[in-house]
C-alpha cells in the first residue's frame, strides 16, 4: 500500500511517500525549484503542490500517480473555519484577514482534491490537522512504543502548539494552545524588530549566545504567561500578530517598543549589545516555557519518552534545556521538524490513525532526498567542461584536503531531508583552523559573524569531546547543543560558539558509513575526530543535483568539489 503526504499550505512545502510503515522517500520543493521555503506563504496558494517533489516521490518507488492508494494534505478547513470564528469575537483586535482574503484561502483549500485528481492521483484524500501531522511525523518513526508528544509552531490552522499522547499504533490528542497565542510567532515579530527576515529565527539563535537574557527577562515575561495546565497565553497587545507580513518583512512593533524601551533596528543598523541582550531573553524565555509544557505532558503521560516535532523544535538550545533539565529519559526529534515534515505525518496518520495498521517504521536517518549515479555525475561535470579525476581512495584524500585548511564541497549518496546538512550535501573543513569560520564566511557562505558553525564528530567519540548528560539519536540529526569539554576547546576553535556550546552532530558508520570514514581518516591524521560541516549552498537552498553543487563550486571561493567518486579542483579550471 502506497500513501503520499503532502504539505503545501503555508512554506516548506513538500511530498513523502510511505510503502506500508516505510519511508520510500521524501524532499523538499525548494531543493528542486530552487525557491527558499518552495513557495511564498499567500493566502491563496495552499494548491501550488510541490510537484517536482510528489514527481521524485513516485520515481524512487517506480510507481505513477494512479498507484498511490491514500493520500494526505496537512490540513484541514473547517480548522481554519473555527480560528475565524475565534477571531471574530474581537477579544484579539480587529486587524485580521477580512472575509474576501479568507474566502480566497477557503476557496483554494477546496480546489485541492481536484486539483490532485488532475495530476492524476486519484487515491483515497484524507484533510489530516496540521499538528496532527507534525505529531505522527515525530511519534511513529521513532524507536518508543508510547511517548509523550509536543507539536510546537508558528500556528497550524487553529492551534499553535499541541499535546499528544502516542500508545503503539495510536496517537491522542491531550490539549492546544490556540491561536493567536504563539512562541513560534513571537520568534518571526522578534526577527523583524531585530533587523532580520521573518525565517530568521536561526540567526536568533546564534545571536542570544552574545547576550545577557537577564536584562529583559522580566518585560518578556510580560508578553507569554504559562498556565497551571501546561499550555501559555499571550499578551496580544503587546504583539498584534495580524500585523504580521512577509512580503517585505514587517510587523507590529509598538509594543516590543514600548515594552523594552529600545527601538526597532533596521537591517542596516549596526547590531550592538543591547540587541544580543534581547536576543538572550527570548531564548531564555523559550527554554522556560518548553521546559513547563514538558514537565506538564511528563505528569500527564507518566511517559520516560517525548518526542518533539513543530518549526520550534528547530530550536537546539531550547531541546537541550528541556531534555538536560527535564524529567524525560529518553528524547527523539523529527530531523525534519519545520511544516515540512508534515507530509511525512500525514502519510503516517492515515496508515496508523484512520487505517488502524499496527506496524511501525522507523526514521534514523535523513537521507530521503535523491541520488545520483557515478555515470550522470561524471555527465555533469563534461557538460561544464571541468577537469576531473576519479579517485579510489575518496575519503582518505579528502580528509587530507581538510587537514590542509581546504574548504571541501562534499556531494554524496542520498540527500537529506530537513534544513541540516548532515553530510551528503555539505561543505567540510578544519575546525582545528581558529580562523575557519571567517574563511568560510569569506570565501562561501557570507554569514553574519554571530552565526556559529557545527561539528561533526563521530558517534563513538562524542562523550569525550562533548559534555552530554544524555545521550539522545536528536544529536544525529543536529538538533542538541553540548559543551565543549573545557579541555577540548582550543583544539576545535573553529567549531565553539562563544558561550563554548556546539551545535553537534554525531555520525554513525551504519547510517553514513562514507562520511564516517572521512572523519576517521581525519583523526588520524590530526587526533581530532571533528569535522567542520556547514550546507552546500551560497544564500539559496542547499544543493540538490549535481548541476546544483557544479554551479555553487563554480561561483565561489570553495576549493575541492567531492562529488560521488570523482575530484574536482578550483586550481584546474582555467
Amino acid at each position: 500500500m502506497y500513501i503520499l503526504g503532502i504539505n503545501a499550505v503555508y512554506h516548506e512545502s513538500a511530498a513523502c511517500l510511505i510503502k506500508d510503515e516505510k519511508i520510500v522517500a521524501m524532499a523538499e520543493e525548494e531543493r528542486f525549484n530552487r525557491i527558499k521555503h518552495g513557495k511564498k506563504v499567500l493566502v491563496d496558494n495552499p494548491d501550488e503542490f510541490p510537484t517536482e517533489s510528489i514527481a521524485y516521490c513516485l520515481a524512487e518507488a517506480g510507481i505513477g500517480p494512479g498507484d498511490i492508494d491514500h493520500i494526505g494534505y496537512s490540513a484541514v478547513p473547517s480548522q481554519f473555519e473555527r480560528r475565524k470564528e475565534r477571531l471574530a469575537t474581537g477579544d484579539f483586535g480587529d486587524e485580521w484577514l477580512d472575509d474576501a482574503e479568507w474566502q480566497l484561502g477557503q476557496d483554494a483549500l477546496e480546489r485541492v482534491p481536484h486539483k490532485l485528481k488532475e495530476l492524476g492521483l486519484v487515491g483515497q484524500f484524507h484533510w489530516v490537522d496540521h499538528h496532527a501531522a507534525h505529531a505522527a511525523s515525530a511519534y511513529f518513526p521513532s524507536p518508543f512504543t508510547e511517548a509523550a508528544v509536543l507539536s510546537i509552531d508558528g500556528t497550524g490552522e487553529y492551534d499553535t502548539a499541541v499535546s499528544y499522547y502516542g500508545e503503539g499504533h495510536r496517537l491522542k490528542r491531550l490539549r492546544g494552545i490556540p491561536y493567536p497565542s504563539s512562541i513560534g510567532l513571537l520568534w518571526e515579530v522578534l526577527s523583524v524588530y531585530l533587523g532580520f527576515d521573518i525565517y530568521d529565527a536561526a540567526k536568533l539563535m546564534g545571536l542570544a549566545s552574545y547576550g545577557n537574557s537577564q536584562r529583559f527577562i522580566e518585560q518578556f515575561r510580560q508578553i507569554i504567561k504559562p498556565l497551571q495546565d501546561g499550555t501559555f497565553v499571550i499578551d496580544h497587545d503587546l504583539v498584534k500578530f495580524g500585523h504580521l507580513e512577509y512580503y517585505p518583512p514587517n510587523a507590529y512593533l509598538g509594543g516590543l517598543e514600548q515594552l523594552l524601551g529600545v527601538k526597532r533596528r533596521l537591517p542596516d543598523d549596526a547590531l550592538t549589545q543591547v540587541h544580543e541582550d534581547i536576543a538572550a531573553a527570548m531564548q531564555a524565555l523559550t527554554n522556560e516555557l518548553f521546559l513547563h509544557m514538558a514537565e506538564h505532558v511528563h505528569k500527564e503521560t507518566g511517559s520516560d519518552n517525548l518526542c518533539l516535532a513543530g518549526g520550534v523544535a528547530l530550536n537546539c538550545v531550547a531541546n537541550s534545556y528541556v531534555f538536560e533539565k527535564g524529567p524525560f529519559k529518553q528524547l527523539y526529534v523529527q530531523p525534519t521538524s519545520h511544516d515540512a515534515g508534515t507530509a511525512i505525518g500525514a502519510a503516517y496518520w492515515i496508515f496508523h490513525n484512520v487505517l488502524g495498521e499496527s506496524a511501525r517504521g522507523s526514521m534514523d536517518h535523513a537521507y530521503w532526498g535523491p541520488a545520483y549515479s557515478e555515470q550522470r555525475i561524471q555527465e555533469a561535470l563534461q557538460a561544464r567542461g571541468l577537469n576531473y579525476r576519479v579517485s579510489d581512495k575518496l575519503e582518505e584524500e579528502v580528509a587530507g584536503f581538510i587537514a590542509d585548511d581546504k574548504i571541501v564541497a562534499f556531494f554524496q549518496g542520498r540527500m537529506e531531508t530537513g534544513p541540516r546538512a548532515l553530510g551528503n550535501r555539505s561543505l567540510l573543513a578544519n575546525p582545528t583552523n581558529r580562523d575557519m569560520r571567517e574563511i568560510l564566511n569569506r570565501k562561501v557562505k557570507h554569514r553574519e559573524y554571530f552565526r556559529p558553525l557545527a561539528p561533526s564528530v563521530l558517534v563513538e567519540e562524542a562523550d569525550k569531546w562533548f559534555e552530554i548528560d544524555k545521550p539522545t539519536s536528536a544529536a544525529d540529526f543536529m538538533l542538541m547543543t553540548y559543551p565543549a569539554q573545557e579541555d577540548k576547546q582550543e583544539r576545535i576553535p573553529a567549531v565553539v560558539h562563544t558561550d563554548g556550546s556546539c551545535r553537534v552532530q554525531c555520525v554513525r558508520s551504519e547510517t553514513n558509513p562514507r562520511y564516517h570514514k572521512v572523519i576517521s581518516e581525519f583523526q588520524k591524521l590530526t587526533g581530532v575526530p571533528v569535522v567542520l560541516n556547514t550546507s552546500f549552498n551560497d544564500q539559496e537552498p542547499i544543493v540538490c543535483t549535481p548541476e546544483d553543487a557544479i554551479n555553487t563550486f563554480l561561483k565561489t571561493e570553495i576549493d575541492v568539489l567531492a562529488i560521488g567518486d570523482c575530484l574536482v579542483f578550483k586550481e584546474d579550471i582555467a
